[in-house]
């Protein structure tokens, strides 16, 4: 960590003024939580091209900005839109969010009915893109320079060229899948699109066969009498599906599949286009992940040219970002890999060699963002300053020097536009709500556009700070605490425990509210204090600390969080025989592996779509932590939950949606049964109709419940 740069400490916690007043309900904190009662996001933040102007959308209104003063003035509403749509005859949009600009002379958005075209000039629409009857929404896919796009429809890929419909698939199905939905369980970055060509020549696309991966049931239980509803969920150790990468050529409307060889259950991970289009590139990684080849193939006959590179890890490599081309200079291409223990980017030339690693240092690239107009330098994304902060940066690419763009202790997310001449800044930090910023990365000073209230200032608030603590090893985890409102340091208070833990997440951060909800806020109303800690195998802290999992799901974490408990024990003002514990999905693992794994530690806790035992799970995720169960018996036995059962000691309340297609019922119907066997009493709560979490309205029932449970056991 960077001098100077310190963690939120309680010498700036918040105070509570007598002007607070308010008290949240349980509807305000969960339903309000994410929206009028959290800060102004504004929406759609972007660079009109040629224009040397922004735009955005807050309140249903588009609005423009100058790139070089920040200055900004409404350019059109909602309501004017619908105005013209009902002369249109058609649709009216029950919100606005999303606009794409074409070229500065309007804007695309979308109704039920299609896309429009809004021309700022003569203030009119035009249909761009009619909805075909029966394609799915989500899977259309627009070519920006031709305007064609892709979609699907009744389980086949179909293209509109000009105006014209054409299928390029026949054999779609419940077995066959062609509009990348679920594509290696959307591991490895997959996102579910499909790839047009840099010119639009060409669209690649995935088919996956998943024939051989074993039927699910997942029962309907509207229905009169219940149905099942098959899915194909490939579990750990089992069969997986199999994936091929097809390419439609639009200028002579042919189609063929790339030759790709070696073992049908490899995933095909991270395609990128040659910048003329001659060639594909695809992430080659083996079944078991632990080795990846970067593998070029020919267009025209779909047959492999050679790999350029190849990258090897004896737990796992893990790819999730394309090779990007460097702007003006396609013998050149970014790769961002971890083989020197953190995520940094790399130069290499086009035949694979490296020319350079442009970043280094014990932090992480989080996400690159484009070149200047010349391709000279790189922007990115990066938490060099702290693992819960984010700044904007940019690399040289002839002498690899780095420049941080943006300021503020905090978090950063940055749009760039498409000369790399100006960024939008997003910043938030513990107590900043949120502001958006316009900076030239010429270097002058940041242009203040919009600033966010804070949308709770009236009620009555618990105060909050980041910290850290150390773990059995030495290294640093990072916390997060909610005290109670009107905090007595000579009380004892009870403490919840809440937790993730898991792989991709980080919950503590320097942003508002240090990353929390309105929840815990509620909560801290409610007397308790709620304690938060990102312990091994969390993100963004290198590839050791997130490895340290590797083959035993559950342990490191569990020991992490024990060091988090032995800190809590510590305070004068905790009560050390009242604390519970709670989380979702991982976390609910991580909850339910606490109270039967350190049975003596919590009072109470509730485990929300926990998984129980890990051979239930899907393959991508559980064999890249894990590996398989036929290669890891000892670390699946350990880490199962069903053999610690009869340890159970306090109050345990496990949920699930009946219709969870991620953590599939099963896991908490299993350790029901156990529990039954064993004579050991358990709390339980289905969601019907609800999938891996409860949202919606039916958000609020469920955290009442959880609440109350902590209230009445705690």
């Amino acid at each position: 960590m960077k001098n100077g740069i310190l963690l939120i400490s309680s010498v700036l916690l918040i105070t509570t003024s007598t002007a607070q007043e308010k008290l949240l309900t349980i509807q305000d904190a969960v339903l309000k939580g994410r929206t009028s009662l959290a800060p102004t996001r504004l929406s759609s933040v972007e660079f009109i091209d040629d224009k040397s102007q922004f735009s955005y959308i807050t309140n249903n209104t588009v609005f423009i900005g100058e790139n070089s003063n920040g200055k900004t003035t409404k350019l059109v509403s909602m309501t004017e839109l619908n105005q013209l749509l009902k002369k249109e005859n058609k649709d009216t949009l029950s919100s606005l969010h999303t606009i794409t600009w074409k070229d500065g002379e309007g804007f695309y958005f979308k109704s039920k009915q299609g896309e429009w075209l809004y021309k700022t000039t003569t203030k009119q629409i035009e249909t761009s893109t009619k909805k075909t009857e029966g394609a799915e929404l989500e899977a259309y896919l627009k070519e920006p320079v031709t305007g064609n796009y892709s979609y699907c429809k009744d389980n086949n890929l179909y293209v509109n060229i000009k105006g014209k419909e054409i299928q390029l698939t026949n054999d779609g199905s419940y077995e066959i899948v062609y509009n990348g939905h679920n594509i290696h369980q959307n591991e490895f970055g997959i996102d579910g699109r499909n790839f047009w060509s840099p010119k639009g020549n060409y669209l690649a696309f995935y088919r996956m066969d998943q024939s051989m991966v074993t039927d699910y049931p997942i029962i309907d239980w509207t229905s009169r009498p219940a149905k099942n509803v098959n899915i194909k969920y490939p579990m750990a150790g089992n069969k997986s599906h199999h994936v091929t990468l097809g390419i439609y050529n639009v200028k002579n409307n042919s189609l063929l599949y790339i030759k790709t060889e070696g073992d049908k259950e490899q995933y095909l991970t991270n395609i990128a286009w040659s910048p003329d289009e001659k060639y594909v590139y695809i992430a080659v990684l083996s079944r078991t992940q632990n080795d990846m080849k970067l593998n070029e193939y020919d267009v025209t006959s779909g047959k492999f040219v050679r790999t350029l590179f190849e990258e090897h890890d004896d737990k796992y490599v893990e790819p999730l970002n394309p090779m990007l081309f460097v702007k003006n200079n396609p013998s050149q291409f970014i790769w961002q890999s971890r083989k020197d223990g953190f995520n940094h980017l790399y130069l290499y030339n086009i035949n694979g060699t490296l020319i350079k690693q442009l970043t280094k240092g014990n932090w992480e690239v989080k996400q690159q963002n484009g070149f200047d107009e010349k391709g000279e330098r790189l922007f990115f994304h990066a938490n060099e300053q702290s693992p819960v902060n984010q700044d904007f940066y940019s690399v040289n690419l002839k002498t690899a020097e780095v420049k941080r763009l943006t300021t503020g202790n905090g978090y950063h997310f940055c749009v760039l536009d498409k000369k790399g001449n100006y960024v939008i800044d997003n910043f938030t930090s513990c107590y900043t709500p949120r502001e958006y910023n316009i900076i030239s990365t010429k270097g002058s000073k940041p242009k203040n556009f919009y600033k966010a209230d804070n949308p709770i200032k009236d009620y009555q608030l618990g105060k909050w700070n980041l910290f850290t603590i150390k773990n059995s090893e030495g290294a640093d985890l990072y916390c997060r605490m909610f005290k109670p409102v009107n905090f007595d340091s000579t009380k004892k208070y009870p403490v919840l425990v809440y937790l993730y833990n898991g792989p991709h997440s980080q919950m503590v951060t320097n942003t508002w509210m240090a990353g929390g909800e309105l929840w815990y806020q509620y909560m801290a109303q409610k007397g308790f204090i709620v304690f938060t800690l990102d312990g091994r195998g969390t993100s963004y802290r290198g590839k050791a600390f997130e490895q340290a999992v590797h083959r035993q799901l559950g342990t490191k974490e569990m020991e992490d969080q024990l060091k988090g408990v032995e800190y809590l024990k510590s305070l004068p003002y905790v009560d050390g025989t009242r604390i519970g514990v709670h989380g979702w999905s991982f976390g609910g693992f991580m909850t339910t592996t606490l109270m039967t794994r350190s049975p003596e530690t919590f009072k109470v806790g509730a485990a929300g779509g926990p998984v129980i035992d890990w051979t239930y799970y899907e393959i991508m995720y559980t064999e890249r932590y894990m590996d398989s169960p036929q290669d890891n018996k000892e670390g699946y036995d350990k880490n199962n939950l069903l053999n610690y059962v009869d340890k159970l000691k306090g109050k345990l309340l496990m949920i699930h949606g009946a219709q969870d297609p991620v953590v599939v019922w099963q896991h908490s119907i299993l350790y029901q049964k156990k529990a039954v066997d064993k004579g050991i009493q358990l709390d339980y709560y289905v969601y019907p109709g609800h999938e891996h979490n409860v949202l919606g309205k039916d958000r609020a029932h469920l955290m009442e419940k959880i609440t109350d449970y902590f209230i009445n056991n705690l």
